[in-house]
Parts: structure tokens; sequence; C-alpha cells
């Protein structure tokens, strides 16, 4: 789907595990989804912004046999619940279930643009004109890969990676209400000086 101007749309990219719902590691069961505070907010805003929303996330508890792809499906079903009733929801969600230790080494497991140039031709995306944003490093290199910026989140795992994350000049924010602040707000200034 294109934008306004007839050019491929532009993306938020989001990771899920800690960024967009707590993390207590492996999730698989559907009542144990939580939402971070602000979450949902956040993505409705990018919503209505006109951007395509699309998680994509690694889940090597699949590889681990810690979940199965049928746990991973009903977490994501109840994610799009709990968004839906805060008027919120994603334009596609992408996931890699492999562990290379385990099943080898793959082009989708992060930081692999697999997952994203396949959100690309499915959704229509423009990835050189698309956001990053996760609490982990993994989720944050393919926008130097493919030309998109990249925003930390505090939440999650980020204070552990927000050394190296500042040291490679990418902003860090306390959540995903503020990231998408900040991306709302480039995005407005961006429109703004292309008038």
């Amino acid at each position: 789907m294109a934008d306004e101007g007839g050019d491929p749309r532009r993306a938020v990219f989001l990771d899920r595990d800690g960024t967009i719902v707590d993390d207590p590691g492996f999730l698989a069961d559907p009542a144990d989804v939580r939402l971070l505070p602000g979450s949902a907010g956040a993505i409705q805003r990018l919503n209505r912004a006109g951007f395509a929303v699309v998680v994509v996330t690694n889940q090597s508890g699949i590889a681990r046999g810690l979940l199965t792809v049928a746990a991973y499906e009903a977490v994501q079903h109840r994610l799009a619940e709990l968004l839906e009733a805060q008027g919120a929801y994603l334009d596609g969600s992408f996931y890699c279930p492999h562990l290379p230790e385990i099943s080898g080494p793959c082009d989708c497991r992060k930081p692999g643009v697999l997952l994203y140039t396949r959100a690309r031709d499915d959704l229509g995306l423009d990835l050189a004109r698309s956001w990053y944003v996760g609490d982990r490093l993994s989720d944050l290199e393919p926008a130097r890969r493919l030309g998109g910026r990249a925003i930390l989140v505090q939440t999650g795992h980020g204070d552990s990676h927000a050394d190296q994350a500042a040291a490679l000049g990418i902003p860090i924010v306390p959540d995903l209400a503020a990231a998408a602040a900040a991306i709302i707000a480039a995005d407005a200034g961006r429109r703004g000086t292309s008038r």
C-alpha cells in the first residue's frame, strides 16, 4: 500500500517482548500478555499518523522447545485483542523461530534482515524511510543495514544496551510512547521542510 504521495508506505518496526509487552521470558501463555504502560496509545498514534506498524520478533523459545508455533500465535492473537480494545492495531507481524545453536544459521533472526524484506514485499513498505524500535541492539541494527532510523527504548533490556546505543548515536527514550512521539515529531518536521 502506498502513502498519500504514491510512494511505498513508511513503517515503524517494533520488537514485541520488552518493547510492547512485558518480557517474562519465552512468553507462551496468552493469559500472561501484559501491555507495557502507554504502548497501545503509542501504536494508536502511529496508526493515525499513517505509518504501517509491524512487529518483528525473535522467538527462539520455539527452537528451544519452550513454546510451540500455536502458543506463539495465541499470544499474538491476545496482543491484537488488547491493542484493539484501545483502538490500536498491527499491520503485520513476523517472527523467527530459530536459534543458531539448535536449528543452524538463518537470515531471519535479528539482526538479520530477511523478515524486514518479507514485510516490505508483503505490505509494500519503504525500508529506508522506516523506523526501527526495540530494547536490544539486534532490534536496531537492521536500520543501519537498510537505511532507516533507530530508537532504543529503556523498557525490557534497554538499559543494558544504552551505552552501546549512545556510542552509535542511536537515540534513547524511556518507552514506546516516547519513541512514537519522537517519530511523529520528526515526521512532521520532514513534511514541513519538504513543502
